[in-house]
């Protein structure tokens, strides 16, 4: 099937544009991400772990805005990759604290390189100057306070629920 992925009047809003391809920016970062063993979620871990050094179970999700479930759900298929590890925090015995491993951080490095290989290819209908520049405002988006803002407001009002199914219309 040939044409726009979002066809007519929808494709005239920002938003209806960035819906349809994040859906499918991300469905092809899930089956890249698949071949070093990986999900997307388990690439955020990984990557704030490298970024940040080892954290608590909390403070890493609060950080990543994963819901305590879904981050718990995520260290376990890690730890079962040997690509993370918990500890008991030394100084507070209720809390565990979470580190990458050495297979961690080679898998992150692959897995690194393959979304840079899905950035040129999502990104290849456009000259590296556009690619340069929607960079820019995405990180800027992402750094703002309008939509980290409206996340935080939807999930703290969706309470222990999942952000996913809070925000999904009810049927009639």
């Amino acid at each position: 099937m040939s044409g726009p992925l979002v066809p007519g009047g929808i494709g005239e809003h920002a938003s209806c544009l960035l819906v349809k391809l994040g859906q499918v920016a991300f469905r092809l970062a899930e089956d890249r991400l698949h071949e070093v063993g990986l999900r997307v979620r388990h690439y955020s871990v990984l990557q704030a772990l490298a970024d940040n050094g080892p954290m608590s179970q909390l403070s890493l999700g609060a950080y990543l805005r994963i819901d305590p479930a879904t981050m718990v759900s995520s260290l376990d298929d890690l730890e079962t990759l040997e690509f993370a590890a918990r500890a008991r925090d030394p100084e507070d015995r209720r809390r565990y604290v979470v580190d990458l491993s050495k297979a961690g951080r080679e898998t992150l490095r692959k897995a690194n390189t393959v979304l840079a290989d899905l950035d040129r290819h999502v990104l290849s209908d456009l000259p590296q100057r556009s690619r340069d520049s929607l960079h820019k405002l995405l990180a800027r988006m992402n750094e703002g306070e309008t939509l980290p803002g409206e996340f935080d407001r939807m999930r703290d009002q969706a309470g222990p629920t999942k952000m996913s199914s809070a925000s999904s219309p009810s049927p009639r």
